[in-house]
């Protein structure tokens, strides 16, 4: 292999990034890490108008992006948007999730199947998909967003659901990484904890007591601080890494 300079590993320029839910929170942040690394962007979302809103800022930064509609937790739908795509689609995040604070006795099967439908089969049919490309072009990477929730039993509030979900994307993640190595596609995680967005009010008083004075560095995290690791993981700089789980939760699962 070729001597490169460290810092020419993490260089994206030339790829192009397909994000799952890339208009707010966690996707968005790592959208905009990837732009900055040199990556053209494909923001997904089941609203077209969020998607084209977020579009509108990357290109007023000066960033390549695109909007594409897609509802993840349909196959048909993942499908139609992903034949959309012209070119390669050289990193993939399977960003898109959702979560409901309910306690098993009480969740509607309505309610557990579409948690599972848009965390787990989301990312799958994302995943099957653009694999299929990725294998015919040669390569590529996939960036898998879990949670610390697929290693742990989040307190005080119950979400059997998101919790089950998170942990089979963890062994998906493992299981796509093994098959398709041979291909150069590497495939890895995130697993997040804690992190300031409208999915986990983190100042609420009931949930700071356990979210955040129980954690080791005693603070919740920034989306921003979740952009690099997307950078590492779908550039060089991690060419020898497939089928890992990084868990971002400034400690919370030490205790």
């Amino acid at each position: 292999m070729a001597k490169r300079g460290v810092l020419d590993t993490f260089n994206l320029a030339g790829k192009t990034a397909l994000v799952t839910g890339g208009y707010r929170g966690i996707g968005n942040a790592i959208g905009w890490a990837l732009a900055e690394a040199g990556a053209a962007l494909i923001i997904a979302a089941r609203s077209l108008d969020k998607a084209e809103q977020a579009v509108a800022e990357f290109k007023e930064a000066g960033h390549s992006a695109v909007a594409l509609k897609v509802d993840v937790a349909d196959y048909q739908s993942v499908q139609q948007a992903i034949a959309q795509i012209e070119g390669n689609i050289d990193v993939l995040v399977n960003n898109a999730g959702i979560c409901y604070h309910e306690a098993a006795v009480d969740i509607a099967p309505e309610r557990f199947t579409e948690v599972i439908n848009v965390n787990l089969n989301g990312v799958w049919f994302c995943s099957q998909a653009v694999g299929k490309r990725m294998i015919a072009q040669g390569g590529g990477t996939i960036i898998n967003i879990g949670s610390m929730s697929g290693d742990i039993v989040n307190r005080p509030q119950m979400q059997p659901a998101y919790n089950a979900s998170k942990a089979a994307v963890h062994h998906l993640t493992r299981s796509l990484a093994a098959e398709w190595a041979p291909h150069h596609i590497r495939v890895n995680a995130i697993a997040p904890g804690y992190i300031n967005t409208d999915m986990s009010p983190v100042d609420e008083p009931r949930f700071k007591r356990y979210w955040i004075e129980d954690a080791p560095q005693q603070r919740a995290g920034h989306p921003t601080e979740l952009g690099p690791l997307a950078v590492l993981l779908a550039s060089d700089a991690s060419s020898f890494m497939t089928g890992e789980i990084i868990t971002a939760d400034g400690g919370y699962t030490l205790y």
